[in-house]
């Protein structure tokens, strides 16, 4: 096997790794979303499903772009190649910076509330 031959494979097998993570992502979302509405939890079963989705979403992405600049090394890469492989990131890079803004809730510069500002007042 040649040494293109074993990264073009590698670079499927993260495409592979991306896709699945993704649906299963997905069907786990749905599967905990359901057994928590089901529990004591209780919580907004429809943000609950968008968080765990989003994760999925962004583990996926991130997959696909580490395939994509493998797939583009791996070659003697031209121009346009590079291009679009900036281009690629770029877009997957903006999708995941806005999940993760869906998903926290906050910027990722801002700091994460501490318990005690989250828990709100103290009940009596």
């Amino acid at each position: 096997m040649r040494f293109v031959d074993f990264v073009s494979l590698a670079a499927q097998l993260f495409e592979a790794s991306g896709v699945i993570v993704m649906v299963v992502g997905a069907a786990v979302s749905v599967a905990f979303v359901v057994r928590d509405a089901r529990g004591a939890r209780q919580a907004n079963p429809y943000r609950q499903l968008r968080q765990y989705l989003g994760r999925a979403i962004l583990l996926g992405l991130e997959l696909l772009v580490a395939a994509d600049i493998i797939r583009t090394v791996a070659e003697a890469p031209t121009l346009r190649q590079v291009f679009i492989l900036g281009l690629i990131v770029l877009i997957r890079t903006f999708l995941s910076f806005t999940l993760e803004v869906e998903i926290d809730g906050r910027w990722p510069w801002q700091q994460r509330p501490r318990a005690e500002d989250r828990a709100g007042p103290p009940r009596v």
